[in-house]
């Protein structure tokens, strides 16, 4: 069975690893949609072509109220948590660098912008960073023992 696999891909700015990135995409058969800055109003389900979703027109009032996402974002459409493993795994030995902030489309985000997700995926991952330097710091220090 087919699961129509894409990936929206957003970066601001060109980066050398693209190319190995979407080298590995093709490998595995995986649609690549490039997400330009200035669609950083649309939503989620419009970007992943979900039915239902329409594009959001630009309006004057609308530009420039928004800023730009400063960070790569890798969002994944139909993929299983195997084909999601897959994937981390074969960028990873293609030498691509990590991508920080990654997604799956679900019901609940894909009402959101592209910006609206962006700012909950780095809070998210702030939180992450957190929480993983506060058990790294506890497991270094570890419980000290007279000798």
């Amino acid at each position: 069975m087919k699961r129509n696999e894409m990936v929206l891909y957003y970066t601001p700015a060109p980066a050398p690893h693209i190319p190995l990135m979407k080298s590995v995409l093709v490998r595995m058969g995986v649609r690549i949609k490039n997400v330009a800055p200035e669609q950083s109003r649309q939503t989620v389900g419009w970007l992943a072509g979900l039915p239902g979703f329409e594009e959001i027109p630009e309006t004057d009032s609308e530009s420039g109220g928004q800023p730009a996402i400063p960070e790569e974002l890798l969002i994944m459409k139909n993929f299983s948590s195997r084909r999601i493993d897959e994937l981390l795994m074969n960028l990873r030995r293609a030498g691509v660098p990590r991508i920080a902030l990654k997604a799956i489309v679900t019901e609940s985000n894909s009402g959101w912008t592209l910006y609206e997700l962006y700012t909950e995926l780095k809070k998210e991952h702030e939180a992450m960073t957190v929480k993983t330097a506060a058990s790294s710091l506890q497991t270094d220090a570890g419980p000290q023992k007279d000798r």
